[in-house]
């Protein structure tokens, strides 16, 4: 079992910062293709995708242990269990801890749900939002825990409003904020379904950048395929002149191919800009099946 020469190294990882350090779904390295390994100081999560011995495990815990002394906590999620429950392999029984990425805290539970709150493979996707955020109105549709938004405060942007369906991922979302200290009279959240709610989402607006990382798949709300091209279609009654667009695809079986047509087809005065790609770790054997996430602006004629 040899996943080290492809774990992040001692001087690549940061004490502070939270990472991916292995990426087996990727398919990059073959008969690792189960696993996946995180750093959320000071707990590394374990994530499998089948099932291995007791043996194997303990053996990598070992090798965890040895490599990161920082670490406190050792876990693995079983995601192909239903509910996808948490173990703690070795050390502290952590749950609750914050965790820093590009200098910024965001709030990380562990064992609660299937998702810990904060999608690695986005993080340079967050610093774009930091870095071109600044003075302008920010929608953020599908916000999840507002990472996002997050990332816009931080980098000086007139407003966010964060909208999802659902209203504990929003909760978090606000205490985000507040463990940033961030004006929150700057931060709106709304628990709306997108697709019956265009309307109102409109009355806050224009947007001087519209941020938009919807689900694959989310039974009886949202079907990419679907539903995707009705929100490029509303882009200008949404965007300002000028406005960005960031446009995100987590499916393995869509390309970004895909994301182009749906914009040159339903608004042709979107512009392509730039890709974001995912950190260098996210590491893919066939291109196209990571995240995709695509930066555009709407100019008019």
């Amino acid at each position: 079992m040899s996943i080290y020469p492809q774990l992040a190294s001692e001087k690549t990882l940061s004490k502070v910062e939270c990472q991916r350090l292995f990426h087996g779904r990727g398919h990059a390295y073959p008969g690792f293709e189960h696993i996946n390994i995180d750093w959320l100081p000071p707990v590394v999560l374990v994530t499998l995708y089948q099932s291995v011995s007791d043996e194997w495990l303990a053996e990598l815990v070992n090798m965890l242990r040895r490599d990161i002394p920082e670490c406190r906590s050792v876990q693995v999620q079983y995601r192909f269990q239903p509910r996808a429950p948490f173990e703690v392999l070795w050390g502290e029984p952590v749950t609750d801890l914050v965790v820093e990425e590009h200098g910024l805290k965001y709030n990380i539970q562990l064992g609660r749900s299937q998702n810990v709150g904060l999608f690695l493979d986005m993080a340079n996707g967050r610093q774009w939002v930091k870095e071109n955020a600044r003075d302008k109105k920010v929608l953020n549709l599908f916000a999840f825990t507002c990472g996002f938004s997050v990332a816009a405060i931080a980098g000086h942007a007139k407003s966010v409003l964060n909208v999802d369906n659902n209203s504990s991922v929003l909760k978090r979302g606000r205490e985000n904020h507040r463990l940033n200290v961030h004006d929150m009279r700057s931060v709106n959240y709304d628990k709306l379904d997108i697709f019956k709610s265009f309307s109102r989402i409109k009355k806050r607006g224009p947007y001087g950048l519209i941020i938009c990382d919807p689900p694959t798949l989310q039974k009886g709300s949202v079907n990419i395929r679907r539903d995707y091209p009705k929100i490029i279609r509303r882009i200008p009654q949404l965007s300002e002149p000028g406005g960005y667009i960031l446009l995100c695809l987590n499916s393995p079986h869509l390309t970004e191919e895909f994301l182009q047509e749906m914009v040159a087809q339903e608004c042709e005065d979107c512009q392509f800009v730039t890709d974001i790609k995912p950190p260098e770790v996210f590491k893919e054997a066939m291109e196209g099946k990571g995240l995709k996430t695509l930066v555009y602006q709407y100019l008019p004629n």
